[in-house]
């Protein structure tokens, strides 16, 4: 059996049951990791609280963190009602998911690998854990970041991103395959901006340590 982590974007989450089902009909072990985006800043919007990102990362406030709670607990709702029976809820940051602080952004982290016993005691059980990415403080932590690292302290064999684009676009065009290396010196020299950037470090960080990673159609490998 091999385990897989798939991380869901907050705008495909709707629309990733028959995929994420798909997956798990063909033998694989799953952990669902979701993210919030659309949701979290159509309601910052309505509150009239600014919305600001770096290198991809929301800088998150005080007020901003409740928000994104509430629209974490929307989104993981939605995916588990639409997985049924299978689907096992979990938060991070009552699961134990580790992040360290990154006070620049505010309430936010960077998710370190770890193995919490929540979301183990779920697999165990024949479940489907769908993880809301926040993490011990309460911290706010990219869903891209930290399903690479719950697949590198997991040990998972894949990480798959299910997102609302095709795959990687390089001069335009949709690739089918980038290096670890290639994908990073582009990174470092700017060449991608937006929620493409977290999504493609961190598969890049997971293909660097022998995990199979898969934005769309294109393969990130060592």
């Amino acid at each position: 059996m091999t385990r897989l982590v798939v991380k869901v974007g907050g705008a495909v989450a709707g629309e990733s049951t028959d995929r994420i089902l798909g997956l798990l009909e063909e033998g694989h072990q799953l952990i669902v990791v979701h993210g919030a985006g659309p949701q979290i800043s159509d309601e910052m919007k309505r509150r009239g609280i600014p919305i600001e990102f770096v290198n991809g990362r929301r800088r998150t406030s005080r007020a901003a963190l409740d928000i994104v709670r509430e629209s974490m607990q929307e989104v993981n709702a939605g995916l588990c009602k639409a997985l049924g029976d299978v689907a096992a809820p979990i938060f991070g940051d009552e699961a134990g998911l580790l992040a360290v602080p990154v006070p620049p952004l505010g309430w936010v982290g960077d998710p370190l690998p770890c193995r919490p016993k929540q979301i183990l005691d779920a697999m165990a059980a024949g479940k489907v854990p769908v993880v809301a990415p926040l993490a011990v403080g309460p911290l706010n932590v990219n869903a891209d970041d930290a399903a690479a690292a719950l697949a590198l302290g997991l040990g998972a064999r894949r990480l798959v991103f299910i997102t609302d684009v095709a795959g990687l676009y390089v001069d335009d065009e949709v690739v089918d395959a980038i290096n670890v290396s290639r994908a990073n010196q582009m990174l470092d020299d700017g060449a991608f901006e937006g929620g493409i950037v977290p999504k493609l470090r961190a598969a890049a960080l997971a293909a660097g340590s022998g995990i199979t990673a898969e934005i769309g159609r294109t393969a990130v490998v060592a």
